[in-house]
């Protein structure tokens, strides 16, 4: 890992974001946070994958809770927003999704990491969540979850009731 890797705690300012959603609309950080709905942004590494499914599918389930709580979830990943509408329609995910295949916001985030399998170092994303305060601050950062049990381990940590 280089010595510049980004790494964010809790109680950090968030870095503001400008990005664009499956649909093509584009969404800002700040102005979700001053509309009143504080951010659940969460990066995964590819749409359709086991983990990442599952991941996917306890957002969903758990989506009225998190958004009765006052958090609007928003999933990000480099893949393409054909291959997001697909993820969405196949599994009747209803939150959204950022297309990022410069991983511009990876980077910004610090989720664009090294990472090792079977003895080769590559670049990849790092299974990462982060909540976003409507002051603008982290109020959990994840860096490498467990797809498996993420949401409610978030939830509990959050205080959302299950």
């Amino acid at each position: 890992m280089s010595k510049d890797m980004v790494n964010f705690e809790v109680g950090q300012k968030a870095p503001d974001f400008e990005a664009v959603l499956t649909d093509g609309t584009g969404i800002k950080l700040s102005e979700i946070l001053n509309g009143g709905q504080k951010v659940i942004l969460y990066f995964y590494p590819k749409d359709s994958t086991p983990g990442c499914t599952k991941q996917a599918c306890d957002f969903r389930d758990n989506f009225t809770r998190l958004k009765s709580a006052g958090y609007r979830v928003i999933g990000v990943s480099k893949d393409s927003a054909k291959s997001h509408i697909n993820f969405i329609e196949n599994y009747s995910l209803n939150f959204e999704l950022i297309v990022d295949q410069d991983i511009e916001l990876h980077q910004l985030y610090g989720v664009w990491r090294e990472k090792m399998n079977y003895g080769k170092t590559y670049l990849g994303v790092s299974r990462s969540t982060f909540v976003i305060g409507l002051d603008g601050n982290f109020e959990f950062v994840g860096y490498n979850v467990r797809a498996t049990g993420h949401v409610e381990r978030l939830m509990g940590e959050l205080g959302v009731e299950g």
